[in-house]
């Protein structure tokens, strides 16, 4: 029989371990540069719609969010609604993976036309996607680098 102290333990090494595990997984592999290079090629002229969606548990898409002065938000989509329809592909039991199917193929064209259910009415929306600005692409990059390339040293204090 082993003793509760000792299980207790054993218990906290246990969560120790996988927090440390989880942090290490948090950490980027690549150096800050060499991200920074990459997202940077990836985000340069590509369109974006500028929403979040979410799967519902009964099927189907719904606008989780919607980024500040994107063109989701200037084609008055709103959090709440629900996807019914995208470029004619029907959206009502679509996955996120489906979504981003269409998204790819109206990426060239640059246009969704959307049927919508917002308060139990269908509406009809079109959606310009425009590129990425540089302020945006900026911004994403200092996010990834804050969440993956920070490090626990602490920095050198400036001498007086």
């Amino acid at each position: 029989m082993v003793s509760r102290p000792l299980q207790f333990a054993v218990i906290a090494l246990a969560i120790g371990a996988g927090a440390l595990a989880a942090d290490e997984a948090r950490k980027c592999s690549a150096s800050a540069r060499e991200c920074e290079q990459a997202i940077r090629q990836m985000l340069s002229g590509r369109r974006y719609l500028g929403a979040q969606l979410e799967e519902l548990s009964s099927g189907g898409l719904v606008i989780k969010a919607i980024m500040p002065d994107g063109p989701a938000e200037r084609a008055d989509l709103r959090v709440g609604d629900r996807l019914i329809a995208v470029n004619g592909h029907s959206t009502a039991k679509a996955t996120i993976r489906d979504f981003k199917v269409i998204l790819t193929g109206a990426s060239k064209i640059g246009l969704l036309n959307i049927i919508l259910q917002r308060h139990g009415i269908l509406k009809r929306i079109d959606v310009r996607l425009e590129p990425f600005s540089e302020a945006q692409i900026d911004k994403i990059v200092a996010q990834h680098l804050a969440e993956f390339h920070t490090t626990t040293a602490s920095a050198p204090q400036p001498q007086k």
